[in-house]
């Protein structure tokens, strides 16, 4: 790869709050950018030079008034995957999950320790929406050892090595982009839970390969309420569905849909304006609890 196939796009934030750069990176993150890191007053994103259409960006944050102005740069590939190794802190979830990198030192181990390697993928645990559907993954431990578990929008595949280690049967991994497919891969070797993990690229439409047990969508709300039908389709009966990767104020809507494709919810979660919701699928037409 040329050392300058990257760009560097720089957002500057006016005013600056940690929200609004999580409303954008969720926002941009449906364009093909592959890592964000947020250095105050500025979010940068990082793109393929081939991939980078001004006009998409322009179109993105025309919705929100603090996106003031935006540049792109030229950047050497490696110099923000330094950034992103300088400022990344080990994340510990309920003082049970521990995700850490291979440079951070001198890190308490937990019960389930996850090392990644983002190679540019996204997914580090860091945001509220992964944190949170960690924490439903460890409230339903006791029902997901020994099932099948499919991760949809698996980024680094976080939540598919953590499926694995809670002794999942079986976890397929899903993203639509090729990198993180391939991060996923690697993460899953790494942690030594390869032979229990299925990696592929690719969108919903896999699912009909299969049914599930336990499906976790850590997704932009958009592309949650397109694929929510062929989710509830692949979802087995007495299943869970989790849901993250959008705000309190789309609960009411993806709430709606799910309960009008059969869904029955379970509880919702909040951090920081962010939510998790977990459903099931009624086992022979009755509430499973």
């Amino acid at each position: 790869m040329n050392s300058f196939d990257y760009l560097e796009v720089s957002v500057l934030l006016s005013p600056f709050t940690q929200e609004g750069a999580d409303i954008l990176i969720a926002e941009l993150s449906e364009l093909p950018f592959d890592s964000f890191v947020v250095e105050e007053p500025c979010l940068k994103c990082y793109i393929q030079t081939q991939d980078y259409r001004p006009s998409d960006v322009k179109v993105v944050l025309s919705g929100y008034p603090f996106a003031r102005e935006f540049t792109a740069v030229p950047v050497q590939g490696q110099n923000w995957n330094k950034t992103w190794e300088e400022s990344f802190q080990p994340i510990v979830v309920d003082g049970t999950v521990t995700v850490k990198a291979p440079f951070n030192q001198n890190v308490p181990r937990t019960r389930f320790n996850i090392w990644i390697d983002p190679q540019m993928a996204f997914g580090t645990g860091y945001h509220h929406t992964t944190f949170m559907m960690m924490q439903r993954m460890l409230a339903l431990e006791s029902f997901i050892r020994g099932r099948s578990v499919v991760d949809m929008g698996c980024g680094t595949a976080i939540l598919a090595i953590l499926a694995a280690k809670m002794r999942a049967r079986k976890v397929f991994a899903v993203d639509i982009d090729a990198v993180a497919a391939q991060s996923a891969w690697g993460n899953a070797r790494w942690n030594r839970v390869g032979t229990r993990i299925e990696t592929a690229c690719g969108d919903a439409s896999l699912l009909q390969m299969g049914t599930y047990d336990v499906l976790l969508a850590n997704i932009h709300r958009n592309i949650i309420l397109q694929d929510l039908p062929t989710y509830v389709r692949s979802l087995r009966r007495g299943g869970h569905l989790l849901l993250s990767g959008f705000y309190e104020a789309d609960v009411p809507a993806i709430a709606d849909a799910a309960t009008a494709l059969g869904l029955q919810p379970e509880g919702t979660s909040s951090r920081e304006s962010w939510a998790c919701i977990e459903f099931s699928k009624p086992a022979n037409g009755s509430p499973k609890r």
